[in-house]
């Protein structure tokens, strides 16, 4: 069976009952591991991954389901089965900024982070993290100057 099918299996209907507690503990287990090694390298087949992280497969296609975006290359995961192998690294930078866009606080709040990054680069990734999603109103107001250039209140113009 593909590993991505058992996350799925697993997931559905909100889940099977202590999945997603089992796989939060395991996923901040594994990127403590990752993070105090610092090389960032995926490599191995998937039975060996899950078994160096103390997942079982379908929790490990969740793991690599959540890590995909801050992959240097991708893992294409539908066709993943437990031989398969992988061989790619994480990009910090992105890793640390989607866990901010997770609101994974659990997870960008760890200790080793530290042997990463030092504390202001961390903090310029979060700042960029806030700006990016900080929302911005281009909304013009009525008596403001129509923006189409002609000199006249945007309700007298373009507004009416």
């Amino acid at each position: 069976m593909k590993i991505h099918e058992l996350w799925l299996e697993n997931t559905k209907d909100g889940g099977k009952k202590g999945y997603f507690d089992e796989y939060l503990e395991k996923e901040r287990e594994a990127y403590s591991v990752i993070l105090a090694e610092g090389t960032g390298v995926i490599k191995g087949s998937c039975s060996l991954l899950a078994e160096r992280f103390d997942m079982d497969l379908a929790v490990f296609a969740g793991f690599l389901d959540g890590i995909n975006t801050s992959l240097v290359k991708p893992v294409e995961l539908e066709g993943l089965t437990e031989d398969s192998e992988l061989d790619t690294s994480i990009d910090f930078e992105k890793l640390l900024y989607n866990m901010h866009a997770a609101k994974a606080n659990w997870l960008y709040l760890l200790e080793e982070w530290e042997n990463i990054f030092p504390a202001e680069k961390r903090d310029e990734i979060r700042r960029q993290f806030n700006k990016d999603n900080t929302a911005v109103s281009n909304k013009v107001g009525r008596n403001e100057p129509c923006p189409c250039g002609s000199g006249l209140k945007y309700k007298k113009c373009c507004g009416k």
